[in-house]
């Protein structure tokens, strides 16, 4: 889940009827069914994102895994672009390329690095560390307030990452692919108020893909050096395809309908669902090991979090 998934959009009204009347009460019975549904769904995807990492990151190397990921994401989200390429002008390229590197290029590098190094379930647990990061990333450059709650879910979850990074898994430590997670969802932290500060009034979907479309080009040269020379095998190729269709380009869709009917702060409770997925899509399909102090890291995680999001959520 990357920064741009973190951008909040308000609520907005109910969609209108062929006649011009608004059909409230359908619309918000369909939205008390249809919403769970799809939290559940996109944490699933979100989650299984990392468990396909795992099983292509060996085969394409981080570099020319990100490039498949990135360029069929931004080929799914593409109509979006499309539909408000009116509104990017030159200048706002320009943020767009340093954005795109912090926000999207990095971060899943450093995912699918990690991936050929530890459990699925690490990166999934990491990945929530952005919505702190992007907390305090706006209390240290944008003078926004964190208060004593805030303040100890950011604690909370800063000692989750030492309880994970000190865990083994079969002798080795994952350390290096902890700390990696974190550094990723560090840089969404920055990215996320860089969107904000830089980006505003811009469609958050059209922001994605070009976010996903200028990063494509920035990885392109290292995942053409990098790029394997013996054979992928196809389900390597299996995964990488869905990380890129299902776990980026079609996910973001969903989730920007999420934030279309019920505003960014309920849509971000997904970030509540990732870490649960991750670990237990690895656990049933990879056998791999749900560990003590992958659980007790997660909890610390998601624990802060929840104290972290409860501003938002009071908005």
């Amino acid at each position: 889940m990357s920064s741009s998934e973190l951008t909040t959009a308000s609520p907005v009204t109910l969609a209108h009827g062929s006649s011009g009347l608004t059909s409230a009460p359908a619309a918000a019975h369909t939205a008390r069914w249809l919403t769970p549904i799809e939290l559940m769904l996109l944490g699933a995807i979100w989650g299984g994102s990392f468990l396909f990492m795992r099983i292509a990151s060996a085969d394409f190397g981080p570099f020319a895994l990100v490039e498949v990921r990135l360029s069929l994401g931004a080929l799914i989200l593409l109509p979006f672009l499309w539909r408000a390429r009116a509104q990017f002008t030159p200048r706002l390229w320009l943020h767009l390329a340093w954005i795109s590197a912090i926000n999207s290029a990095i971060p899943f590098v450093l995912f699918a690095w990690g991936a050929e190094r530890a459990p699925a379930g690490i990166g999934a647990i990491t990945n929530s560390l952005a919505v702190m990061f992007a907390a305090l990333v706006a209390f240290i450059f944008y003078g926004e307030q964190i208060g004593p709650r805030r303040a100890i879910g950011m604690l909370m979850g800063f000692v989750g990452v030492v309880v994970l990074s000190m865990d083994k898994v079969a002798g080795s430590s994952v350390g290096p692919a902890a700390l990696a997670g974190t550094a990723a969802a560090f840089l969404y932290g920055i990215g996320v108020n860089a969107i904000r500060s830089h980006l505003k009034g811009i469609p958050a979907s059209a922001v994605a893909a070009a976010t996903l479309s200028t990063a494509t080009l920035l990885v392109a040269p290292a995942a053409i050096h990098t790029w394997p020379a013996h054979s992928i095998p196809t389900m390597s190729w299996v995964s990488a395809i869905l990380l890129g269709v299902l776990c980026t380009g079609t996910a973001f869709a969903i989730y920007y309908r999420l934030i279309h009917r019920i505003g960014g702060p309920r849509a971000a409770a997904v970030t509540y669902l990732v870490p649960l997925f991750g670990p237990v899509w690895a656990w049933l399909i990879l056998g791999e090991a749900i560990t003590r102090a992958m659980a007790i890291a997660a909890a610390l995680i998601l624990g802060g979090v929840a104290l972290s999001q409860q501003r938002a959520a009071k908005a």
